[in-house]
């Protein structure tokens, strides 16, 4: 590790032995400081912010995860070092196209994004083989929109690795049994209840993520920009 990063480890030893407050954070209590840091940072990235505050926010960022590790090298359990080991590691493991299995670089490699997404996938299965689901390892308690999308992108992507039909193909067919809604709802269309309000917004999402769009972004956006008018 660098200078400076040793010392930010060491800084966060010494807090934790001598600082009340820092000493009885836990795993547990820095759940929402992580979220925080996190919308922070997102805020910092959409709004196009300084260089030197997208700094400041990616350094809140790293202090979550140092925290983390310094309570998990008190339990002799893990450290910053042992996870940033783990951490190469796989993206050794899973970027086959980039690495041989002993992190050296190949010769050649793809163009195609297609290409590396299902290298990448093909890699991340071979580790989980019992993971048949296409929703695996999903945290349930994303925000709903986020929680949609990355269900209907490993949803396509296990459809074509597996070569089943694809729930989420728009082909205006409404409520079949392994489909969602078509997006194009009637004019004037009222949700008679939340199931159909739900159902119609994920195909929303569905629409949206086939068109290489952001509903969670776009959702976001448009509400800051009425908010702004107020």
């Amino acid at each position: 590790m660098s200078q400076q990063v040793d010392r930010l480890v060491e800084i966060i030893s010494l807090l934790r032995e001598h600082c009340a407050w820092t000493a009885a954070l836990s795993h547990q209590s820095l759940v929402t400081y992580l979220l925080e840091e996190s919308y922070e940072l997102t805020e910092a990235i959409e709004t196009h912010a300084p260089d030197t505050e997208l700094e400041a926010e990616l350094g809140d960022i790293l202090l979550q995860v140092v925290l983390h590790a310094a309570i998990g090298a008190e339990r002799h359990s893990f450290d910053f070092d042992s996870i940033a080991g783990y951490l190469s590691a796989k993206m050794v493991r899973r970027n086959t196209h980039i690495f041989f299995p002993d992190g050296s670089l190949r010769e050649s490699f793809p163009s195609s994004i297609q290409e590396i997404i299902e290298s990448w996938d093909k890699a991340k299965r071979a580790e989980k083989p019992q993971n048949t689901s296409a929703a695996a390892g999903m945290p349930a308690n994303l925000p709903a929109l986020h929680y949609a999308q990355m269900f209907i992108s490993r949803t396509r992507r296990h459809a074509a690795i597996t070569e089943t039909p694809d729930i989420f193909e728009t082909s205006g067919q409404h409520n079949t049994k392994n489909s969602v809604p078509d997006s194009a709802a009637p004019a004037g269309f009222i949700p008679k209840n939340e199931q159909e309000l739900g159902e119609h917004l994920l195909a929303l999402c569905a629409t949206a993520a086939a068109r290489g769009l952001d509903a969670e972004r776009a959702l976001r956006t448009v509400v800051q920009q009425r908010v702004g008018r107020t």
